[in-house]
């Protein structure tokens, strides 16, 4: 299987995942989240926990090390990586994508 590149970010919870994306924009987004699919969102908030709960991986566009993303990340031992800038741009639900938190990339799978 080969991979390239999509977008780059910071890691902020160590790991990697593959998974389906679902991008989140809205809270009545989130009965549509299946376990194991990959969230994409600007950024997270508390509302954000259930659906967090489910991720096998957390993308997001902004945020830092100390942002509500990576911390819940962290805390639930799930990869994340924040400050993708384009992530809710440039992924597309359904897409399978992997998720490299160690090296803040996330690829494409062929």
């Amino acid at each position: 299987m080969s991979k390239r590149i999509i977008i780059k970010g910071t890691p902020a919870s160590v790991g990697s995942a593959t998974g389906k994306v679902k991008k989140i924009v809205f809270p009545y987004d989130f009965g549509d989240f299946e376990k194991g699919s990959i969230l994409v969102t600007e950024m997270t908030s508390p509302l954000f926990l259930p659906v967090m709960r489910k991720a096998s991986a957390i993308v997001t566009d902004i945020g830092g090390l100390l942002c509500h993303a990576a911390i819940v990340a962290r805390e639930f031992g799930i990869p994340c990586i924040v400050n993708t800038k384009e992530g809710t741009k440039v992924l597309v639900d359904g897409q399978i994508i992997i998720v490299d938190a160690t090296k803040g990339e996330i690829y494409e799978t062929k």
